[in-house]
């Protein structure tokens, strides 16, 4: 019988053909928990394009996620593991006090990455999964990747006082780790 992080990764592997991803175990900084998982993939789903994910946040239970617990992805444009790393350095750090839903934002504290201005996140959707894929079967507690799409400080004040949707309207590319900001 196959292990959840079994499953979880088979889901993984039948998604993107197959294709070896790069593993960085993250420590936990609290005690009696387990670490996290940081895994990456480039150049998926194009060339060009970094595609990360955390294994180990869906472990941790909170009141809100009734629908399902999170695990977090990123896509970029970049080959830097630092966009990886970031994400589940924060499913980790606040896997207790983030619910991780759609339109939270969530500040980095520094750039994310070397070259890079943006230094925070919004969370929604996943650019690269589809709705069915993003829901993992691994027999309990089920997964549920969602987006983190790095934003400026100016950015998340906006989502803030005007909400996602404005956001999500303005013209900005996602993929894009060095924009302007897009307000």
């Amino acid at each position: 019988m196959s292990t959840r992080v079994e499953k979880y990764l088979a889901h993984l592997d039948a998604l993107s053909g197959g294709v070896e991803p790069t593993f960085w175990p993250v420590k936990s900084t609290a005690p009696g928990h387990h670490g996290l998982t940081a895994i990456g993939y480039r150049d998926l789903p194009e060339p060009g394009l970094l595609l990360g994910l955390t294994y180990g946040l869906s472990l941790t239970a909170q009141p809100e996620w009734t629908q399902g617990r999170p695990e977090l992805s990123i896509l970029v444009r970049s080959d830097d593991p630092a966009w990886v790393l970031s994400i589940a350095h924060l499913a980790e750090a606040l896997r207790h006090e983030c619910p991780f839903g759609y339109g939270d934002t969530i500040s980095f504290g520094e750039p994310i990455a070397e070259g890079s201005a943006l230094d925070g996140f919004v969370v929604f959707a996943p650019l690269a999964l589809d709705q069915d894929d993003a829901r993992i079967d691994v027999g309990d507690d089920l997964p549920v990747v969602v987006g983190m799409y790095p934003t400026h400080a100016i950015e998340r004040a906006f989502i803030k006082e005007q909400g996602l949707e404005a956001f999500w309207a303005l013209e900005w590319d996602p993929y894009d780790v060095t924009r302007p900001p897009a307000v």
